[in-house]
């Protein structure tokens, strides 16, 4: 037996704790992230600062932490993450919007908020929320319905239990996303006498399940009846690692690939059978196959709105299979569902097929498609002028990322732009947060993905809405020594909602970056010097006007070996090319001109 304190014990199970799948095994917890109070710093504070079990990293956001623990979790595949400790309070609250972004990409993220006194003796203790109903609830009850896990810890014979609990859910594919240990500040100074066995080296074998052998053959005879098939690939292709498999299967029945947010990258670009993007961000290729297709063949995707274009994209009359580890997303579009690993489920579809395959005009169609939307983004990627328009930005960025660069991003109008205009080098190189669209994720989810990968380049392209959200992570990178390239696009203002709030009636209100003027924020634009507030957090700063200008400091910024900020002014009035496909934002009924176009539109797709 050894005796710690819960605390103590929590950091030494954490630290023996791996992953495995195929042979490879993994430290599960690459460090701890953790901002200190008086609901930790006795507790875990202490037992950080006398046992280096953990790697500790100061985070300047408890939001921002949990952000780039899901950066890293998503850039390790799923197979290891960060662990966030937070004091009492309003400590733990500020994790709950990350949290929910956590569980909605289901990605493994572990939250380790304080507590008030489980003994009572002393309570109401500060920030206690003291619920009338019962003593028993506290502020991180909040975290129960963003958490796939959620347990308290109000004894220390009950801590054993809850650890293995956190790690099963932390370790299955189907299950995985934000998990919460709430810990007493009392309760995590307590000592105990623990088993040895507990902080043993512990393996958790992540698994490949294959297709029910039925379920294979009924999708396989649907597939074969197809003449039209389109995959749609999702997340789930890139964190089984199965992007080879999905490859192969692409080339060996020719059936064309589409990419959600999460998948792109599945299939590099270039290749005769990608596609691009697909959905409301989609590309005119992607697009135009799906509306043709007779057949969905969904693989690790759930199907969000900006995929299926507010469901309005595929034929009513298209058959729909879905190959995912989640029974959940499986179900979806009331599709035949093969519930699998990505990859041991395309290996088996792919043998289960043999002699089957699309017919080559079909192939040829493909690649007509790809080679027009190909011919809109070069154009595109092309244009100049002062300042810059965003698809040139995104195109400069693009060809200084290379082969081993990142792009990182979240909110606004970038990632629709990045989702049609990108293009992907492989697996890893796109990470675009946008099953939550988390405004302030950028930064510090870029700080993630360079903890994860440090031997890519990041490259963090982030508008000025989200920056002034969140950008205090840039102190992390510099104390931290990791190096991040942020590429800050100045709008004067929310770009994105801008146009859409224009289309809906609502008349920009609120999202331009201006004095109050005649009460609409009309007036004259606000003297916020972005470029100097990330040089006054320690980042080097570049200012670039012109498409010439980007490109060197560009270059200038690979080179380095600090972080680098280059700030560019963007003219928010030129649109990237248009997928050409919907999405179904409500228009007023009463008061807004908009509301007869949006009837339109939604009888056409409807």
């Amino acid at each position: 037996m050894i005796r710690l304190t819960v605390a103590q014990a929590t950091l030494r199970f954490l630290a023996a704790q791996h992953t495995e799948r195929d042979g490879a095994e993994h430290r599960m917890f690459g460090g701890i992230f953790g901002i200190f109070g008086h609901g930790n710093v006795a507790g875990l504070g202490q037992a950080l600062a006398t046992d280096a079990a953990l790697p500790y990293l100061l985070s300047r956001n408890e939001q921002a932490m949990v952000h780039a623990a899901a950066g890293y979790a998503r850039a390790s595949n799923r197979l290891r993450t960060l662990a966030c400790t937070t004091s009492v309070g309003p400590g733990a609250t500020n994790m709950i919007t990350a949290a929910a972004g956590a569980t909605i990409n289901r990605l493994p993220v572990l939250l380790l908020p304080g507590d008030v006194f489980a003994t009572r003796v002393a309570n109401p203790v500060l920030q206690e929320l003291e619920d009338p109903r019962s003593y028993d609830v506290s502020v991180n009850d909040a975290f129960k319905p963003v958490s796939r896990y959620w347990d308290r810890i109000n004894r220390p014979e009950q801590l054993p239990s809850a650890l293995l609990a956190a790690m099963r859910v932390l370790t299955d594919p189907a299950e995985t996303g934000a998990v919460t240990l709430a810990l007493p500040q009392d309760v995590q100074a307590e000592a105990w006498e623990w088993p040895e066995e507990l902080f043993a080296h512990r393996v958790w074998h992540i698994g490949r399940p294959r297709p029910e052998p039925a379920a294979l053959a009924r999708a396989a005879e649907l597939i074969r009846r197809s003449a039209r098939p389109l995959i749609v690939a999702g997340g789930g292709v890139i964190y089984s690692e199965a992007t080879e498999e999905l490859r192969a299967f692409a080339e060996r029945y020719g059936v064309p690939v589409a990419e959600t947010q999460a998948g792109k990258g599945a299939l590099p670009y270039g290749h005769p059978l990608a596609a691009g993007a697909v959905g409301a961000t989609g590309t005119t290729a992607a697009n135009a196959l799906a509306r043709e297709a007779d057949l969905i063949i969904g693989v690790g995707t759930r199907y969000s709105d900006f995929t299926t274009a507010s469901r309005s994209l595929f034929d009513q009359d298209a058959q729909v299979v879905n190959l995912n580890i989640t029974s959940f997303d499986a179900a979806k579009l009331s599709g035949l569902q093969l519930v699998a690993d990505a990859r041991a489920g395309l290996a088996d579809l792919a043998e289960a097929l043999d002699g089957w395959g699309t017919a080559g005009v079909y192939r040829t169609m493909t690649a007509e498609l790809t080679r027009a939307w190909d011919a809109q983004v070069d154009a595109a990627h092309a244009l100049d002028g002062t300042p810059l328009p965003q698809p040139a930005i995104i195109g400069a960025v693009n060809a200084a990322a290379g082969e081993d660069g990142v792009v990182v991003c979240a909110a606004g109008s970038m990632p629709g732009d990045l989702h049609k205009m990108w293009r992907p080098s492989g697996p890893g190189s796109y990470h675009v947060e946008y099953g939550y669209s988390c405004m302030g994720y950028e930064i510090a989810g870029g700080l993630g993905v360079k903890l994860a990968v440090p031997e890519r380049e990041v490259f963090v392209l982030v508008g000025d809405g989200s920056y002034l959200m969140m950008a205090q992570e840039l102190v992390t990178a510099v104390a931290e020594g990791v190096k991040l390239i942020v590429v800050l696009v100045d709008n004067s203002g929310f770009a994105s909602i801008g146009r859409l709030s224009e289309s809906v009636g609502a008349g920009r209100l609120g999202t331009a970056y201006r004095y109050r003027g005649s009460g609409r924020y009309d007036g004259g634009p606000l003297p916020v010097d972005l470029a100097a507030n990330a040089a006054s957090l320690g980042a080097r700063v570049i200012r670039a006007e012109t498409g010439d200008d980007l490109r060197k400091a560009l270059e200038s910024a690979r080179a380095a070996d600090e972080t680098t900020v280059i700030y560019v002014k963007a003219d928010p009035h030129v649109d990237a090319p248009s997928s050409e496909a919907w999405w179904d934002v409500p228009v007023a009924e009463v008061g807004s001109p908009a509301r007869a176009a949006y009837e339109e539109a939604r009888r056409a797709r409807h």
